[in-house]
């Protein structure tokens, strides 16, 4: 592996741990952050140079703490920062050790970045940011906006935090619910990023998804009368299972009807099962999470995907459509009606969202349209679904799989 990328796989494994302790110090996410993003760039300038150092996390937790104390010696802050941060020596072996970072303060980094004083679509941008690792360009992608919009977003609501003097700890008992909603949908996004990359050249992040499941294991046991916490967790950990069957051995994407299902986690399986029998329990009404994590389980439950049981799957989606009216959760449950009602009314169902706006870029509409147009017999249709498809998919394994697909729609056709 090259030193640069080393630094960018230092960085993911590392940056929320590296950023949480910073914060601890410095009691400001913000700067916290901006010293965290410095010494990744001087990582990027000296390793290519120098060397790849033998602790990378270190050299870049040890590079961090040393900008975090000039840059507040520079300005001339007097207060009670700078007198923590100078009374401690600049290379002391604890706090250059990302390590130090406990998965309470990863937590408490998670629940600032979700503050209620910033909008939604920035906490969770911030998030992603910080917890995640993830790149401005990579959470544009995410949330198909421009990248000059979301790095104009992830810079105000970091002032905005610290001119609110948010505080960097995890919400008390009595606060908490009302703050749960936001981070369950961050972690998800972070998780989301992993299970399906959104840019690179990788389809599955695995080191993201893995911190989003580590995440929602913390706030389980933080929060255990929280049916959703445990349903997130549940959804987390089912998607996971099948992990070693989502790729071939050159990396192109395998999807869930060719998976090879003995190559799926089981030991993950019956964690998400036995944290979807826990959110079951609880008496409260099901949630957005639980409802998918329960859609997951009819999955993981069948031997084959030709005993999936579709008609259970498509009432589960008929009530998550009335709790995320989403065009996307439409189209999903637009695959359930293909296997319960045919490939005549799954057209129409998806046909009803391609005016949708937000679907616009959208790829996965379009590959799911071509699976549907192929079953009716309507093959330079579907390969032509599958060539616009594969125009706007975000990664190049997606791309050359689509393409691939088109080329088999239709093999009569001149290329």
């Amino acid at each position: 592996m090259d030193a640069r990328r080393t630094v960018e796989a230092v960085w993911r494994m590392h940056s929320a741990r590296l950023v949480a302790s910073l914060t601890r110090l410095v009691h400001d996410v913000g700067l916290a952050e901006d010293v965290a993003q410095e010494a990744f760039l001087s990582a990027l300038a000296q390793w290519p140079r120098d060397g790849v150092p033998d602790e990378p996390a270190a050299w870049l937790a040890t590079v961090a703490r040393r900008r975090a104390i000039d840059l507040i010696r520079r300005e001339r802050l007097r207060d009670d920062r700078y007198a923590l941060l100078a009374a401690a020596p600049r290379d002391e072996p604890h706090d250059a050790d990302p390590g130090t970072a406990t998965d309470d303060d990863l937590l408490a980094l998670v629940f600032v970045a979700c503050h209620p004083v910033l909008s939604q679509q920035s906490r969770a941008a911030l998030t992603l940011r910080m917890v995640g690792g993830l790149t401005t360009d990579e959470i544009a992608r995410a949330f198909l906006v421009p990248d000059a919009t979301i790095g104009q977003r992830i810079s105000r609501a970091k002032r905005t935090l610290a001119e609110a003097e948010v505080p960097f700890a995890v919400p008390d008992a009595d606060a908490l619910p009302a703050r749960l909603s936001a981070v369950l949908e961050v972690v998800y996004l972070i998780f989301n990023e992993g299970y399906a990359a959104t840019s690179g050249d990788r389809w599955i992040r695995r080191d993201l998804a893995e911190q989003a499941v580590r995440l929602g294991r913390i706030l389980a046991g933080l929060m255990p009368r929280e049916p959703e916490v445990h349903g997130l967790v549940a959804l987390m950990e089912l998607q996971a299972s099948r992990f070693a069957a989502r790729t071939g051995p050159d990396g192109q994407p395998v999807l869930l009807p060719e998976q090879d299902r003995t190559r799926w986690d089981r030991t993950l399986v019956a964690h998400g099962l036995r944290a979807l029998a826990r959110a079951r329990t609880l008496g409260k009404p099901l949630g957005p999470y639980t409802v998918q994590a329960a859609i997951a389980a009819c999955h993981a439950r069948a031997a084959r995907y030709e005993e999936t049981d579709w008609e259970a799957i498509l009432a589960l989606y008929e009530a998550l459509t009335q709790l995320v009216p989403s065009p996307v959760t439409h189209l999903n449950r637009a695959v359930a009606v293909l296997h319960v009602d045919g490939p005549r009314v799954a057209l129409d169902a998806v046909d009803a969202l391609r005016g949708d706006p937000r679907m616009a870029r959208y790829h996965l509409l379009g590959a799911v349209r071509a699976d549907f147009l192929l079953r009716l017999g309507r093959h330079a249709e579907a390969a032509e679904e599958l060539e616009r498809a594969a125009g706007l998919a975000p990664t190049r394994h997606e791309r050359m799989m689509l393409m691939t697909r088109a080329a088999a729609a239709n093999p009569s056709a001149p290329r």
